[in-house]
């Protein structure tokens, strides 16, 4: 049977993990970063990795930093067939690399080389992309630099955020690594080497990015909101609150009202202007100390002192 040490953290690691698990590989270590403090309370809370391996009593690791841990020295004495990553979040060090009998791996998910590193997802709507993927690749020393093992194409679709690419992406990379183990334990594959003149790196989203600018264009904005919903939340002062929007359309409309203006509302309805006098239509939003709701409820509480015309976002 195949021995496989699997290193994965986020959900989308955890869909690839249950594939593995379910197709009968014999997982002898998973490896996934420490328990993380969360919410206002700061309780720790176990990584979906974690719980998966809790409740299939496998062997758990959670070094805070693998490279030159004791913990890598043990790994390496398990001698798995297979090192498998899937969203992990650290470097690994060659040495555990190299450990491997057959071959280390990485789930990586975007079209490499496009989208090398932590935030491939967050970036490819960001920038608006209409199609993204996943890249099965060997591991090596730099970050995703491996040689291309298998791909499989995503269409983006306009309703699509973070969170529901995340999901998509996580089983078409637990479909294509389960379709892929094989053929590299047989050495049926022909591995492709990624081209440096088309690669582009995805550093992981910063504080700054987080702000919503509506001096920018409606469609700019729109892809930011997307791209950080549901976590962590895309913010603006509305109204002189900080609020985040987690959904959004983008409306042509006719108008000489000034930038972050109301250029219509309703009942269920709150249309801001933005950079280039394309409307952004509100769906979903959660002002300051309140929860995620859709505009209506928004706009049946602290939305319903809100006028047409009134400016109430800052243009800075």
């Amino acid at each position: 049977m195949t021995k496989v040490i699997f290193l994965g953290t986020p959900e989308f690691s955890a869909t690839v993990f249950r594939g593995l698990l379910k197709e009968g590989y014999d997982i002898i270590a998973a490896v996934t970063q420490p328990d993380k403090p969360v919410g206002r309370k700061q309780k720790l809370q176990k990584s979906p990795v974690k719980l998966i391996a809790e409740d299939e009593h496998i062997k758990l690791f959670q070094p805070a930093k693998l490279s030159g841990s004791p913990e890598v020295a043990e790994l390496k004495e398990l001698q798995a067939d297979l090192i498998i990553t899937a969203a992990y979040g650290q470097f690994l060090p060659t040495s555990f690399l190299n450990s491997a009998k057959v071959a280390a791996i990485n789930v990586h998910g975007s079209l490499l080389p496009k989208y090398r590193g932590g935030a491939p997802i967050q970036w490819s709507l960001l920038n608006g992309d209409k199609e993204t993927g996943i890249t099965i690749m060997y591991m090596v020393k730099g970050m995703d630099a491996g040689d291309i093992i298998s791909q499989e194409k995503l269409t983006i679709e306009k309703t699509d955020d973070n969170g529901s690419l995340f999901e998509k992406l996580a089983i078409v990379g637990r479909e294509l690594l389960l379709d892929t183990i094989p053929k590299i334990l047989s050495g049926d594959i022909k591995p492709i080497k990624q081209d440096p003149e088309k690669v582009v790196f995805s550093p992981n989203i910063t504080k700054d990015q987080e702000h919503l600018d509506f001096t920018k264009p409606a469609e700019t904005i729109f892809n930011q909101i997307r791209a950080l919903s549901p976590d962590p939340g895309a913010w603006v002062m509305l109204n002189g609150q900080r609020t985040k929007l987690y959904q959004t359309e983008v409306e042509t409309i006719d108008t000489q009202l000034p930038t972050g203006s109301i250029y219509d509302l309703g009942k269920k309805r709150l249309v801001i202007v933005a950079g280039d006098k394309k409307g952004l239509s509100i769906k979903r939003i959660q002002p300051a100390g309140k929860k995620i709701m859709d505009i209506a409820n928004y706009m049946n509480g602290l939305g319903k002192d809100l006028k047409k015309g009134q400016q109430i976002i800052d243009e800075k």
